[in-house]
Parts: structure tokens; sequence; C-alpha cells
């Protein structure tokens, strides 16, 4: 029996079924979580399933999480999507559930759940959903709305499918997912515009990016620069990917400056593996995208290091 079938026997079981995701959530995180919401409520109209987590302001155009208490835990499945390490889960209660699901496309570095469906070559959890309903046609049902919540978690996951992660699959899922009646080019728009004050800091980080000849690059962000743009560290998102339309820029970290004084890392290659670095910093993810945290300039300074020294060895 596969880990999919499994899965689907799971979810026959329980009457209630809480679906979680990551902190900090992007497309991909709410494209698969709520989009699974979505197929098992459509599938199974008789269970009660829910999505819980944090909500984020701009991405409120995809979802909207749900409000529970605890006691709906009692005797449930929870499910976490898009998740690699348990202590990113948004909404700790999920281990107060009768059973967890891990499904993710992350490197399975730290397991975690009584079952794990884990495809690191999948382009996002939101295919790997798709690829899910695509198993089982005659017991789980799509509808406009999940397709269009698992297409934004591709698109976005994929950047726009042009990332190397896009593979043949990938394309062939968006398009079926595309067969369905949403606004597609609406939905684009709204993952690609930006506020105004973002793109005055698009500006910023053009200017002042420093950048080595072994083509490692390093933005800093400080919070007194996001103050005078009323930036939030969510909305900082939006800018990671601009250095890499930079010809001279192999692999770059992006540094910002958190309130309590530490510094989150966004890591980013268009080659050398930088997840390794992530994870020697409290962090992790994909080869080529990654976070992690610093506590202070001096380990800012060493993860940029790291990053010169893993575009050295690339270029050699």
């Amino acid at each position: 029996m596969s880990i999919q079938e499994d899965i689907l026997n799971e979810i026959k079981k329980y009457k209630r079924i809480v679906i979680h995701r990551h902190q900090r959530p992007d497309p991909d995180a709410l494209g698969s979580q709520v989009g699974l919401a979505e197929i098992l409520r459509q599938s199974f109209p008789e269970k009660e399933i829910r999505q819980v987590g944090e909500n984020v302001a701009d991405l409120q155009y995809l979802a909207e999480m749900q409000v529970i208490e605890d006691v709906f835990y009692d005797g449930a499945l929870v499910i976490v999507t898009d998740t690699a390490n348990a202590p990113r889960i948004s909404d700790d209660r999920y281990s107060l559930g009768s059973q967890l699901i891990k499904i993710d496309h992350h490197p399975n570095d730290e397991p975690y759940g009584d079952l794990s469906w884990v495809d690191t070559k999948a382009s996002s959890c939101s295919e790997m959903i798709a690829e899910f309903v695509l198993m089982f046609p005659e017991e789980l049902k799509l509808n406009a709305e999940a397709a269009r919540l698992l297409y934004a978690g591709i698109v976005g996951d994929t950047g726009r499918f042009l990332y190397p992660s896009t593979t043949k699959r990938t394309l062939e899922i968006a398009a079926m997912l595309r067969s369905y009646p949403f606004d597609a080019g609406q939905l684009n728009r709204q993952i690609e515009q930006i506020p105004m004050k973002v793109a005055k800091l698009s500006g910023y980080v053009y200017q002042s990016i420093e950048v080595d000849d072994q083509g490692a690059g390093k933005v800093m962000l400080s919070q007194d620069l996001l103050q005078r743009h009323g930036i939030s560290d969510s909305e900082t998102a939006a800018i990671v990917s601009l250095p890499g339309v930079i010809d001279e820029v192999l692999a770059w970290g992006i540094f910002v400056e958190q309130p309590e004084g530490y510094y989150r890392v966004r890591l980013r290659s268009k080659g050398p593996v930088i997840n390794e670095i992530a994870k020697r910093h409290h962090g992790g993810g994909h080869p080529l995208a990654s976070g992690a945290n610093a506590k202070d300039l001096t380990e800012v300074a060493e993860i940029y290091q790291e990053i010169q020294a893993i575009c050295q060895d690339y270029s050699d």
C-alpha cells in the first residue's frame, strides 16, 4: 500500500480534520493547506474540516483562517502541509489531535508525524495535493476554489514556472487546474503586484546590494529602513528574488533586522547549494531557496562568508 493510500484511509476514518501549515505563509503554504481543505469538504461533506494558523494581510485574497477551540482537536486528524520541521508549524496545537500527518516537499531533515509523505522532486506542496486528487479520482473531488488555491501555490513556488523545480508534470498539473472556472489572470495579478512602498524598497535593494567577484550577494534591511518605508517583515518577501536578475549575482542573502534585534535571513541561489548554510544557522529549506536566522551582525558576517565560500567553490 502506498503512503498516499495510507493517508486517504486515515482521512476516511476521522469525522474532524484540522489542517495546518507553516508560520509566515507564502502562496504555496496557503494554497496547499486550504486547497486540501476545500478538496476534503467537496469530497466528504459530512466531515468537519478546519484550516488554522495566523492570517497574513497581504495574502488574504487567497484564503482566511478559521478559529477553533482546543476541544475540536479531541479525536481529530491533524494534517500539516508545506512545513519541514515541527517548530515552524503555525498554531502549536497541532499536537492535540489523535494522529498527525505530514505532507511536504522540503528535504525531510527533521521528520515528524505518524505518517509522512515527502516528495522533494515536487515543485511545490500544492503540486503534491493536486497529484493526490488525481491518484484517487473516484474518491477525491476538485472544485474551482481548490483549483484556484493549488494553482496559486504552484505559481508562487515555481516563480511563475521559471525555477528549476518546474517539470513537465508541473505544467501538466497547472494546465489541468486552469481548466476549472477561476480568474487566473486576476490571480496572477494579485500574486505579482506589490504596494508602492515595496516598489520603493526594491530601488533600495538594487542600489545597496553588495556583490563580490565570485557572485556572492548581500542586502541588509535594517529596522530603521523598514520603519521609514512603513514595511513589515512579511512584505519583504516580495524583494527576495530581485538580486537574481542581476547577471553578476550567483547566490545571495537578504538579511532583515527584526524588532527583537536578530536577523531573519532569506537565502537564494542560481546554482550553489545553500540549504546546508541555512541548517547551520537555525534554518533549512530547498537546495536553492532557504531561510535561516542570525542572532547578531557577527553571525550575519559568518553567513555571508559562507555564501562567498560556496560561490568560490562553484566557480572553481
